[in-house]
């Protein structure tokens, strides 16, 4: 005698009873989608927030460089009105003369004396 299973899967989103194969865990496309979507909405959040703020600091370097300038000078208010962040960065390059230069993306910055700061391009290798 061949014994069946009774076991009952209830969709992972809306709670609904599945039929199917037994490893579906959704009742549909729809429910699939929602349910990713709203795992990616709590644990995006975050990241999404720090991206933005990174391309706002790199629009903000960009423009102080614009066209062919390799150097330009400015001050910490003037960077801060801008809306920059020195609370991110892309990554820290220290020279062998011990000057340290922060980074987002390809623009860094390196602070002078008296909340100044150099900003530069990085060269491409």
């Amino acid at each position: 005698m061949i014994q069946q299973k009774n076991d009952t899967k209830n969709c992972l989103a809306c709670d609904k009873s599945i039929k199917g194969r037994s490893d579906k865990k959704f009742c549909d496309d729809y429910c699939r989608n929602n349910y990713n979507n709203q795992l990616k909405a709590t644990t995006g959040t975050q990241i999404r927030l720090i991206n933005n703020t990174l391309a706002k600091n790199y629009r903000i370097l960009e423009a102080l460089l614009a066209g062919d300038k390799e150097i330009a000078k400015t001050t910490r208010e003037q960077l801060l009105l801008k809306g920059f962040s020195f609370k991110y960065l892309t990554h820290i390059y220290t020279t062998k003369s011990g000057k340290t230069y922060y980074y987002c993306y390809e623009y860094g910055y390196l602070p002078l004396d008296n909340d100044w700061f150099l900003i530069v391009r990085k060269k491409e290798e």
